[in-house]
């Protein structure tokens, strides 16, 4: 049979392995919480490289002569 020394240590495996749980749970809300910025941050990146992309392509365009003078001429 079991003696009170056994219920002892399996209430505290017990307890420790509930403490572990919710910690990993935390610890995964964290990881979701983090992807979806990076996520986020990603999408920002590509769409400001590809409007940068744009504007040094629209720079190639136009002729060097068709920029009027700065203010100082």
């Amino acid at each position: 049979m079991t003696s009170p020394e056994n219920n002892e240590k399996l209430a505290d495996l017990e307890i420790q392995l509930a403490h572990q749980a919710k910690h990993l749970e935390e610890l995964n809300e964290i990881v979701r919480t983090q992807w979806a910025e990076i996520d986020k941050l990603t999408r920002s990146v590509t769409l400001l490289a590809d409007r940068l992309v744009n504007v040094e392509d629209e720079g190639k365009k136009g002729a060097p002569g068709e920029e009027p003078p700065p203010p100082h001429y």
